[in-house]
């Protein structure tokens, strides 16, 4: 016992004497570097084995994880064709080359690397931890880097335009940060919204929510937080006068059987009473409040997505789910009615 508390004191002295060397630009010892990336790697498995959900990946939203990869991620791993940044390089430990690396993890170990970052390096836990969906593309995304051309990854994370680096200080240079996403009604991507149409007021309230943390995604929180207020006007009221959705327009049949499309008309005029779910029209009607979005002709697969997402964990007991208004009419909604809901909004398209 004397012993230990020795040992327990002599560690502290060392500490408090600041003769440990931490700087960066010494590197570590080789039996340090290899003792950190084997205990890495150890509890990135068993972590990955315990907590992660198959499927880890999604590769149906490849656009917006490449767009938040090339704004967030490539300056310390670069990407096909780009190097990583020298400044960033000179980091202890440096961040990997992802092209090399992926293939030395599995799927469900690059989800939980994404997700949860890595503690006493640069890699920082995903920005909504609630947002496992954009963790799956962004899987998706980083597995095909060994393999993807520098074309095809200007292609995925830029569009057909150009992108300027940094936060962009003119109206054209936010635009094009936009646009990589959201070009031609979110570029036949399911994940990205329709923004042409959309309410100027209800865009400018989701992109300060999205600075703001209360409206959770790790991809828009880092777009958003690139342009000031004044420019989030500006794209709000530019996205608004594009053509898009339409809120004043007649609902044409959608492709959902006759049971279902009498449920979801049910719902959309006067709610279910059983089910104390109010109906859509209450708030998402025309002449509404300016700040509650256009849902007609809105991409079914994004309005889908979107009430799952309120819906939450169906394990989770209700006390513990959020409380906010959509949440909890999104969990009011049966189950086998939210594709027909969605289709049913989206059948204007």
């Amino acid at each position: 016992m004397g012993a230990l508390a020795v040992l327990v004191l002599a560690g502290l002295a060392l500490a408090w004497s600041g003769i440990v060397n931490i700087a960066a630009s010494t590197g570590h010892w080789a039996i340090t570097d290899w003792f950190l990336h084997w205990s890495m790697r150890n509890t990135v498995r068993t972590y990955a084995a315990l907590t992660v959900q198959a499927p880890a990946t999604d590769p149906t939203g490849l656009v917006s994880a490449a767009g938040h990869y090339a704004a967030t991620c490539a300056t310390c791993h670069g990407a096909p064709g780009e190097r990583p940044s020298p400044v960033m390089q000179s980091a202890t430990p440096d961040a990997p080359d992802l092209a090399q690396a992926a293939v030395t993890w599995s799927d469900k170990e690059l989800f939980w690397i994404i997700r949860n970052g890595i503690k006493f390096t640069p890699m920082p836990a995903w920005p909504a931890l609630a947002r496992e969906d954009e963790v799956r593309r962004m899987v998706a995304f980083v597995r095909r880097l060994p393999t993807m051309t520098p074309e095809t990854y200007r292609m995925l994370a830029y569009g057909a335009g150009g992108v300027p680096a940094g936060n962009p200080q003119a109206f054209d240079d936010a635009l094009a940060d936009c646009e990589r996403c959201h070009a031609d009604g979110g570029r036949d991507q399911p994940d990205i919204p329709v923004l042409g149409g959309q309410k100027p007021a209800y865009l400018l309230d989701a992109l300060r929510g999205f600075v703001a943390g209360d409206r959770p995604s790790g991809v828009m929180s880092a777009a958003a937080a690139r342009v000031d207020a004044a420019m989030m006007r500006a794209l709000a009221e530019h996205y608004g006068k594009l053509p898009g959705l339409i809120e004043d327009r007649d609902m044409p049949q959608a492709a959902n059987t006759a049971q279902e499309q009498a449920l979801v008309e049910r719902i959309v005029a006067n709610g279910l009473p059983e089910h104390d779910l109010p109906a859509c029209v209450k708030c998402h009607a025309p002449g509404k409040r300016p700040d509650y979005p256009v849902l007609a002709g809105q991409k079914e697969s994004y309005l889908a997505a979107r009430l799952r997402l309120w819906r939450g964990d169906p394990e989770i007991v209700e006390a513990r789910q959020p409380n906010d208004s959509m949440a909890m009419i999104a969990r009011r909604i049966p189950e086998h009615l939210v594709a027909p809901l969605a289709r049913h909004y989206a059948s204007t398209r």
